[in-house]
């Protein structure tokens, strides 16, 4: 199956880089190239881009479509985690932008046997990186009730997350539950069917919700964004497209943080703690996309795009 990702916020994001034609550029979700090719285009032959993914089939599509450029394009399967360190081992100080977009692709929603879609069965797996770390079968059937029921309720926002924690409980005291079209049956049974009728499909927050915790999401993002910022050159930018409200509450607080770092109390006269701004907030509100963009990719509706220039 081809690799096929819409790039959202494409124009609004590399315009959001203010792109200098000699320099270095990262993106940190390579994923199809979208963004990178935008990137690579507004690039004299002295710039260079290096793109991250940890998702081989993306790895694999990226390259292809970014061929002509080979010679200025690093291409790194990793998590984006670790851009600080892959970065550093290229012999490169800094560079002077960043993307990331975190959202799940078109190819990985669509490719049955990922694991990813509740509209098809197939084994429950939704590793970004099939590689390591533990799959959603694993979560399923292993966590307890209550950690179930915490990850429904935080990372889907389902307000059906208690009783669907409950009904995979008791499903898998009969059989493990092995198959998105299992579990999806079993959230089905969870969701009152007049709410089923009004709201989309039932089984979607759930599936969300274990993506975020088998990928472990959201930690990945808090603990990488000061190295990235600290990655950045003077008047270098980052951009950060989000999907989901914890991401996007993760992004505009480091953000802030890196621009007021002071941690004295408000009625000192002046400050003692010596912490510096790194930069500023280029985007007081999020970018979000138009009209057109969300009539023509639905996938884009929540999507969010903050901006942080480096000083």
């Amino acid at each position: 199956m081809e690799f096929r990702h819409k790039s959202v916020l494409l124009h609004e994001t590399v315009d959001g880089l203010m792109i200098k034609p000699d320099g270095v550029y990262v993106d940190g979700t390579l994923g199809g190239a979208g963004h990178a090719l935008e990137v690579i285009k507004r690039l004299s032959a002295h710039g260079r881009l290096i793109g991250i993914d940890q998702d081989e089939a993306a790895i694999e599509a990226a390259g292809e479509r970014l061929s002509e450029f080979k010679d200025q394009v690093t291409i790194i399967r990793n998590n984006y985690c670790n851009m600080y360190e892959e970065v550093k081992q290229l012999g490169i100080d800094g560079v002077d932008g960043i993307v990331l977009d975190l959202g799940v692709s078109s190819y990985q929603l669509d490719t049955p046997e990922r694991g990813f879609s509740y509209m098809e069965d197939a084994p429950l797996d939704m590793r970004m990186d099939q590689r390591r770390g533990k799959s959603a079968r694993e979560v399923v059937n292993e966590y307890s009730e209550t950690e179930l029921y915490r990850i429904i309720r935080d990372y889907g926002e389902d307000r059906f997350a208690k009783n669907i924690a409950r009904h995979i409980v008791e499903a898998r005291k009969k059989k493990n539950i092995e198959t998105t079209g299992e579990l999806s049956a079993v959230i089905k049974a969870a969701i009152p069917m007049k709410i089923q009728k009004k709201a989309g499909h039932p089984a979607k927050k759930t599936f969300q919700a274990i993506r975020i915790e088998v990928n472990q999401e959201l930690d990945v993002l808090r603990d990488s964004l000061d190295h990235m910022i600290e990655l950045l050159n003077s008047g270098g930018r980052i951009c950060i497209i989000t999907f989901h409200s914890l991401e996007d509450r993760i992004v505009k607080s480091v953000f802030r943080r890196n621009e007021n770092p002071c941690t004295c109390p408000p009625d000192f006269p002046v400050c003692v703690c010596g912490k510096v701004s790194k930069g500023r907030v280029i985007t007081r509100k999020p970018v979000l996309p138009n009209e057109q963009e969300m009539e023509e990719n639905s996938r884009s509706k929540s999507a969010k795009l903050r901006v942080f220039e480096k000083n």
